[in-house]
């Protein structure tokens, strides 16, 4: 009866047996036992209760680093855990299954005039990838996702079904969101949504030096401005390009709604490849960049939020890959950290295709903060290839970046290939001693497991 009601079990399930997963990067190929990809959250709950082995969570993969995976795992696919569960125009906010994507929440919310309070830039992403993550995006005022969710559903190690919110369970909430799986599968969250208005786009070219006060003039202190970032244009790393997204009455330019699906990206996925060498950074900042910022824009807030990553096609072939980072520093040492970042990149001859600012406020408490307080981000997009010589290029210059954000008091983003060694990342994120006593209290047997894990965790054997 026993074997009957596994099989039943298993039956229930679109399963995939002994397969390899791999991230948006294809860097990294993971032989996993099986993919398992629930419906419901009764499914997670089954699984998690009944499956003895280890667990892995995946979702849109596009993080860059194992992640969602490791060897030998149960991995729980949670894109058809897909539905949204309730909408209030009234309270502003809206509770979905955290397998949806962006792109399909924006869908339902954009007839209600409505729209994410924060997300990442691009909408592919399910919104359990996001809140393991702790993603951020350009939204002027705010800070890391965790900011804008008002409670999570959990399914942790036993099986048991959790509530979480800043007010309930408060340490789960704040350990899972930005957990990266670790403590349990996310299964629902409500979001908080704000009014979708039209944005016009803004830009201006400025030296680096001349930045910060212009930010604290033009951005932090305008409520009509909702958007920002800073393009930092890498042929000298001294000039920055800062396009802001202001609220306006205006005509709209862009009518539609929301990116179109079908949109062709040839003059984007040109202007990546173009890039990876000098004259072409050199042709993006004086004729390119312009070209384009100079025809005006006036757009819905939900168009700009629904982008596609197929703008960054193809992001990997059989010998190379575009791939992310991310470092965090206070305001203050934003001109030296990138001195530290042009320096380092020229040394180790890294190819690094774009380098975007962001602004963010501190994080309200999560236990593996990347913004403790007020920071500036710097999201750095690069060519690499994927020999084992380039790879190892890669980790070398990533782990001098990382001491080089570490020594001006910064920080470094986990979401990406898993370069920093155990000291860097215990010096990145101090809370993490907590993250990891607790994570050793709810799941002892360390069943909740992928790549980030493998590395910096050490649970007790009992």
């Amino acid at each position: 009866m026993r074997h009957l009601m596994i099989c039943l079990w298993l039956l229930s399930f679109v399963a995939a047996a002994d397969v390899t997963v791999n991230d948006v990067t294809g860097l990294n190929p993971i032989r996993v036992e099986q993919v398992l990809t629930p419906s419901t959250v009764q499914d997670v709950v089954d699984a998690v209760r009944q499956h003895a082995g280890p667990i892995s969570i995946g979702g849109g993969r596009f993080s860059m680093g194992g992640q969602t995976a490791t060897e030998g795992t149960l991995q729980l696919d949670m894109r058809h855990l897909d539905r949204v569960l309730e909408l209030s125009s009234e309270r502003r906010e809206i509770r979905v299954q955290s397998g949806i994507t962006w792109r399909a929440l924006l869908e339902y919310i954009d007839p209600h005039d409505l729209s994410p309070q924060i997300m990442q830039s691009y909408a592919n992403f399910t919104v359990g990838g996001s809140l393991s993550v702790n993603v951020h995006g350009r939204y002027v005022g705010e800070g890391p996702l965790v900011g804008s969710v008002r409670s999570i559903r959990l399914v942790l190690a036993d099986g048991s079904l959790i509530e979480a919110s800043p007010s309930q369970n408060r340490e789960l909430f704040y350990g899972a969101i930005g957990g990266y799986g670790g403590l349990g599968v996310i299964v629902e969250a409500t979001l908080g949504l704000v009014e979708n208005t039209r944005l016009a786009r803004e830009s201006q070219v400025m030296p680096l030096g001349e930045y910060r006060s212009w930010f604290a003039r033009n951005v932090a202190t305008q409520d009509d401005v909702l958007m920002h970032n800073g393009i930092l244009y890498l042929n000298d790393f001294a000039t920055v390009r800062a396009v802001s997204y202001r609220r306006t009455d205006a005509a709209l330019t862009e009518p539609a709604r929301l990116t179109p699906l079908d949109q062709s990206y040839r003059l984007q996925q040109g202007g990546i490849r173009l890039s990876a060498s000098r004259p072409g950074l050199l042709l993006r900042e004086a004729v390119l960049d312009p070209l384009l910022y100079k025809r005006p824009k006036v757009q819905w807030r939900n168009h700009e939020a629904s982008l596609d990553v197929a703008e960054l096609a193809p992001i990997s072939g059989p010998d190379f890959s575009y791939v992310l980072q991310e470092y965090f520093v206070a305001p203050e040492q934003l001109e030296h950290f990138i001195g530290e970042l042009a320096r380092l990149t020229r040394q180790h001859d890294a190819t690094l295709i774009n380098v975007s600012i962001r602004h963010a406020k501190a994080d309200p408490g999560t236990l593996l903060a990347w913004a403790p307080q007020e920071t500036f981000a710097l999201v750095l997009y690069y060519r690499q290839g994927s020999s084992e010589s380039e790879r190892r290029k890669t980790a070398a210059w990533t782990r001098d970046l990382i001491a080089a954000a570490l020594a001006c008091g910064g920080r470094y983003y986990l979401p990406y290939q898993i370069h920093a060694s155990r000291e860097q990342f215990l010096q990145a994120y101090p809370r993490a001693p907590e993250f990891f006593a607790l994570k050793q209290r709810i799941d002892p047997g360390y069943k909740f497991r992928n790549r980030l894990w493998d590395a910096y965790y050490r649970p007790q054997r009992h």
